[in-house]
């Protein structure tokens, strides 16, 4: 049978497609950019949450909070200071803290002045200061009533 303008698409000459390079060849320097970033990063997340998520160890200081502060550039945190002094009139021992929570900050300032039990958990191996500039992290106050 002649073949006419209606040639059917199976009898058409093809030619031949390039052999394309592999994947990592194409997108070596995307991949070497994105592994040079993405490890550091996803292994500080990890780390971070790790060393935030179990504590090492926890307890009760009292004494009277000396100083509390909001400090820091990007990341806020609340610092502080608490004066343990077991005898009176004796050198203070100063127990430096951190607070990751404003409902407790708010409650230490409440009580400024009077003597507290201050509640913490220590979390040994946070990456950055931008979590808190201590490893003792406070997550509870009560007031102590002294007897008369």
């Amino acid at each position: 049978m002649p073949e006419g303008p209606n040639q059917s698409a199976a009898s058409a000459p093809t030619t031949p497609v390039p052999n394309q390079r592999p994947f990592l060849r194409r997108h070596w320097g995307k991949v070497t950019i994105a592994v040079v970033v993405g490890a550091p990063l996803l292994i500080f997340t990890i780390w971070a949450g790790v060393a935030l998520s179990y504590s090492y160890s926890s307890g009760d200081r009292v004494g009277y909070v000396q100083k509390l502060a909001r400090k820091g550039w990007l990341c806020k945190t609340w610092e502080g200071e608490l004066q343990l002094s077991n005898i009176p009139g004796g050198a203070p021992v100063i127990f430096e803290f951190s607070i990751r929570s404003d409902s407790i900050a708010r409650e230490i300032q409440k009580l400024q002045g009077r003597q507290v039990s201050l509640h913490y958990d220590q979390h040994v191996g946070v990456p950055s200061s931008c979590f808190g500039e201590t490893e003792y992290f406070a997550t509870g106050v009560t007031a102590i009533e002294l007897p008369k």
